[in-house]
């Protein structure tokens, strides 16, 4: 294209994205924002034509614009991040993408970033309450945040400090763990239990996994999905929707989802099931397969004899089955199995019986190379981890777990994800103020939060505002949060407006004014993730493991400093001029170069340092023992990239870790963590079951067994139940102030463009009187929102599906109607009520939320 086509082009180009005013660009925080501006400043930050050197360079850099966590190249041009693309280094998933990866470059270029400290001057908090930050100096800033962590160490109160953690990467371990620990608080929380902590649960206490799957997709032949939606919401993404045209030639896929997700639209079959009843489903899956003898005797086991006796309503004698790699099979059976006939099921979710009857045998006929996938429609259920256990005990039945065309944990890759111990630089105060109850009461009877099989390891997220609500077990008085908006995320957003409200004093480190920043006192600009950060992800799948670098490839664009390496490093250094220097000293003589041993010089060379650090044993001499051979760190640095090897099939039959090295169809992992759970409480394992919430008491408790499904609200009153789904172009919560978000929203089945959509049924719309298009308002027992409805035949009657990422009243002009007042459409999370699956931990999304509808 010559210079005057490129003029011509670039001219269209700032005519369409034109707008009518500039609006306020800068830090602004009140005020009606318009859509044009933003634009318009968008396109101003581009370099004009005439300064285009027509020359650019590629940048490895990884994507966090969901948990795919895709590396990716940014192509470069004169200073500006132009395009990206997939990093041909990855062994997961090559050159391929999806559209989230689009959307980072309109989150780096938004004209609604922060670009500048901040701090509040209106004392009052509230929703309500316009916070009046006005700018101030990271000197300052770092100043007073330093003057309140001291002041609670002068009273030995250190436990009153908290750090809240959402997105991370694996560089988090000094601001997130060392430095809370020497500050002397026991409070650093997580964001896990909010994500798909319950996921976890059946592949722990099963096959001893605490960690996501893989799937095998390349060599499957039958893939039977819970609500997971590989091609648009699901890890790795970017794989499988390069991979999933090939996968359907080779495999039937049945997708289990009470909307008809993109996923589903392209199956060879779609259950629309009822919202919180997938176990159900499952179980007699496993009925019917044991029935007719269709498990993968290889993997499990058989009868000594050779006959199936497994007979509905029966129970089985156990010395009659000989176990192979799997242990407890016919003690499920006796225990729960026996009653789960797929007429049971078909009446308890809604389903045909002979589909499941049909699923049963057409798995049973693929076996082994079978897949199970669960998600959090699924799983983040109040009783969430026996719908876990459920759907992965299919893996383990039909021999699919650690075999070709199964599914794989995630390869080992070797880093120094914990920084040295700490313990050496924690004082008398620090170490009295470690030993406090946790803000969100993990632990205690009710919330065992079993993170790898013990109590209190695991976190609970949304329990946070609760517990700071009720003062229990005591209040937060010093608040340092970053890569989060929980008033936003987590269910029942009331509540943590109210609790943020109470807390004495808040700092978050966020790219953009969140609805969790409206409530802060100090607001500290963040370096974009993708384009301006160090840091360290890794992910898996296509059998392998890949560990890829976050690196600067532009300069910077405002006052932003990087979240968990810049930060802490100025925290450290005012802590030490004000007579507190552990911090500062445990950075200068632990964190040190791998290469040189010695220390950041200074607060430049500090994020490459702790990147040099963590990916220290791959780029090491000993890198190639588990995958790609580096010859340093330049290399690293170079690619971006590296793989583990390709995982070894059947490497832990009969050595898993659980309690019997087998796959547990009985689990005594399980009963031995709900043991020692009790044991700590001194009741029995039943009285943890009824405190948690759940039923199936006694030994049925350590199987995986049909638990209904909580439902909050009277039937009459809320007469249909939510789905909240996720999007293909969420960045999480992220997306909503980007222009193209709303442009191609219609890319999501049933969705409108422009429009914040909630799908009914035609049948159900017909009875309500709606038409698409009408404004309604969804309400539930905890809160209303309101958005506009679709009728669509790609929804279980009964249910509303609505995609979870709209309904700012914060983050910038384009994700809300009047930036800090009115919301763009409805966040989900205002009507979900704030329940929780007490085993993980994790909060339930899925299942139990009844809602009405009402007309605008």
């Amino acid at each position: 294209m010559n210079n005057t086509n490129k003029q011509g082009v670039d001219t269209r180009r700032r005519s369409l994205l034109k707008a009518s005013a500039t609006g306020a660009i800068a830090t602004g925080v009140t005020g009606t924002f318009a859509l044009n501006p933003m634009i318009d400043a968008i396109a101003a930050e581009l370099p004009s034509v005439d300064l285009r050197t027509g020359t650019g360079s590629w940048h490895p850099t990884t994507c966090q614009g969901c948990t795919s966590w895709c590396a990716k190249q940014v192509y470069v041009m004169d200073g500006r991040a132009i395009k990206v693309r997939g990093n041909h280094h990855s062994k997961i998933h090559d050159t391929a993408s999806c559209p989230r990866q689009h959307l980072n470059l309109q989150q780096v270029y938004d004209p609604d970033r922060l670009k500048t400290p901040m701090i509040r001057t209106n004392p009052n908090k509230g929703h309500d309450q316009d916070p009046q930050f006005q700018p101030i100096s990271w000197d300052k800033a770092m100043d007073l945040l330093a003057d309140k962590i001291m002041a609670l160490r002068e009273k030995n109160e250190t436990h009153k400090y908290a750090l809240l953690r959402g997105r991370y990467s694996l560089c988090n371990d000094l601001l997130y763990s060392k430095m809370t620990a020497m500050i002397g608080s026991p409070n650093n929380i997580s964001h896990s239990s909010i994500c798909a902590e319950a996921h976890k649960m059946g592949p722990y206490y099963m096959d001893g996994n605490w960690g996501y799957m893989q799937y095998d997709v390349k060599n499957t032949k039958y893939i039977l999905s819970f609500g997971a939606d590989p091609i648009a919401s699901n890890r790795q993404v970017s794989f499988y929707s390069s991979e999933w045209g090939n996968t359907l030639d080779r495999a039937k896929v049945v997708v289990v989802d009470p909307r008809l997700s993109a996923s589903a639209a392209k199956a060879h079959k779609w259950i629309p099931i009822e919202t919180g009843t997938d176990s159900a489903l499952a179980l007699a899956i496993a009925h019917h397969a044991l029935v007719k003898g269709l498990w993968h005797k290889p993997f499990v086991g058989d009868f000594s004899d050779g006959k199936n006796r497994f007979v509905a309503g029966k129970e089985v004698d156990p010395s009659t089955f000989t176990d192979a790699h799997a242990y407890g099979l016919v003690k499920w059976w006796n225990l729960a199995l026996k009653d789960y006939t797929p007429e049971w099921a078909a009446d308890v979710a809604g389903l045909n019986a002979n589909d499941i009857r049909q699923i049963a045998e057409e798995m049973g006929a693929a076996a082994p190379a079978v897949q199970v996938w669960t998600a959090r429609g699924a799983v983040m259920q109040t009783r969430g981890t026996y719908t876990s256990m459920a759907c992965h005990a299919l893996n383990g039945l039909f021999g699919g777990v650690d075999n070709e065309g199964g599914v794989f944990p995630y390869n080992k890759t070797p880093l120094n994800k914990n920084f040295p111990d700490a313990s050496d630089y924690m004082d008398a105060i620090a170490k009295k103020g470690k030993k406090h109850e946790k803000i969100d009461q993990r632990g205690r009877l009710e919330l065992p939060a079993m993170k790898k099989g013990k109590s209190g390891k695991g976190v609970v997220t949304a329990n946070v505002a609760s517990s700071i609500n009720a003062a229990d077990p005591y209040e937060i008085e010093v608040m340092l949060a970053y890569f989060n908006n929980f008033a936003f995320s987590a269910p029942d957003t009331k509540q943590w407006e109210q609790a943020l409200s109470k807390v004495g004093f808040m700092a978050h480190i966020t790219t953009n004014i969140s609805e969790f920043s409206w409530f802060a006192d100090l607001l500290l600009p963040a370096n974009h993730h993708m384009f301006e950060k160090w840091g360290v992800l890794n992910a898996a799948g296509n059998g392998v493991s890949h560990i890829s670098l976050q690196k600067p490839s532009i300069e910077r664009l405002y006052d932003t400093r990087q979240d968990e390496s810049e930060v802490p490093y100025l925290l450290a250094q005012k802590l030490a001029e004000k007579g507190f220097d552990l911090p500062w000293r445990y950075i200068n003589e632990q964190l040190l170069d791998p290469e040189t041993g010695k220390p950041a010089a200074n607060i430049d060379e500090f994020p490459e340092l702790l990147a040099k650090y963590v990916t220290a044993p791959l780029w090491g001499k000993d890198g190639g023992k588990y995958g790609d051979q580096l010859s340093g760190w330049d290399e690293l640095k170079q690619k971006g990239v590296w793989n583990s090897h390709e995982y070894k099939p059947k490497a832990r039959w009969s050595k898993f870790k659980t309690e019997t090295h087998k796959f547990e169809f009985y689990s005594k992992t399980l009963e031995k963590a709900l043991g020692k759970h009790a044991k700590k409480h001194h009741v029995d394992v039943n009285e943890v079951i009824e405190a948690c919430e759940y039923t199936g008491y006694d030994q049925v408790a350590f199987v995986p067994n049909y638990q209904a499904p909580v439902r909050d609200g009277d039937a009459k009153a809320f007469p249909l139940l939510l789905v909240d789904q996720k999007s293909r172009l969420n960045l999480e919560g992220r997306s909503a102030n980007s222009p193209w978000y709303y442009e191609f929203k219609d890319v999501d089945p049933g969705d409108l463009a422009d429009e914040d959509t909630a799908k009914i049924n035609p049948i159900d719309g017909e009875k309500l009187g709606l038409k698409t298009g009408d404004k309604i308002r969804l309400v539930s027992t905890v809160g209303s929102i309101e958005c506009t409805v679709a009728l669509w035949e790609g929804i279980r009657p009964g249910s509303v599906a609505k995609c979870y990422g709209q309904g700012h009243w914060a983050y910038g002009r384009a994700a809300s109607k009047e930036f800090g007042k009115q919301a763009r459409g409805g966040n989900n999370n205002t009507i979900i009520p704030n329940r929780f699956d007490r085993f993980s931990g994790a909060s339930a999304f899925y299942g139990h939320i009844r809602i009405r509808i009402e007309k605008v």
